[in-house]
């Protein structure tokens, strides 16, 4: 019994910190969070939830504390309780060009504006605000402080997988099914093996390192 006590409470934090604020007359609280800054090749995604007043999930946290399994199941729970969401995505040649962070940060804005409704606030995961022109705050750490946040970043984690996924097909050689474009040992040697295909940032070192080595051969 205790144990199921202290779950709750844990988990009911970042619920909390989410009802803190509609109290304080933000009623439309929308969490902004994104995936896929640290691998070597593929898109980053950001995406938005709106959770309806009142939503409590215990199953939502940081996408990377749960496993892929975990993350499909407790997203079918954010989708029966959002009120809305979106989804934004900046592509490699993107990121290349203008950098990750920027990158980041223009998903997140493509991400918000696929919202029909009108956030009172805006959470964004991080240190960073994107252009958003609403009520915005960035959130260190936001992903295990606020439930919206939380449950976006679930959301931009299973759509990239699902991308990256897609991609392994068209690229099979790279194993992107298994490791998403992370630098894993696996990733690394089919990138020394079969140097950057178009899917990768060629701006990232590893990557820019592997391009080089495949010209000087």
């Amino acid at each position: 019994m205790t144990g199921i006590m202290a779950e709750e409470v844990v988990r009911s934090d970042i619920a909390m910190f989410d009802d803190s604020l509609r109290n304080a007359g933000f009623h439309v609280i929308a969490g902004v969070d994104e995936a896929g800054r640290g691998p070597l090749a593929g898109p980053v995604v950001a995406a938005v939830v709106v959770l309806r007043e009142g939503s409590y999930l215990p199953g939502v946290d940081d996408s990377k504390r749960l496993s892929a399994k975990r993350r499909q199941a407790v997203l079918e729970e954010i989708m029966e309780s959002a009120l809305e969401v979106g989804v934004g995505v900046a592509w490699q040649d993107e990121i290349d060009e203008v950098n990750i962070r920027v990158a980041s940060l223009r998903a997140m804005s493509r991400a918000v504006d696929q919202l029909s409704v009108v956030p009172n606030l805006v959470l964004v995961d991080g240190k960073d605000l994107p252009d958003l022109r609403l009520p915005a705050v960035a959130l260190v750490r936001g992903d295990a402080r606020s439930q919206s946040v939380a449950a976006a970043s679930i959301l931009a984690k299973v759509v990239r997988d699902a991308l990256m996924c897609e991609l392994a097909i068209v690229y099979p050689e790279y194993g992107f099914e298994r490791h998403k474009g992370y630098p894993t040992p696996e990733h690394l040697r089919n990138l020394a093996a079969f140097g950057p295909c178009a899917l990768h940032r060629k701006t990232f070192r590893g990557v820019s390192q592997s391009a080089d080595e495949s010209v000087d051969t």
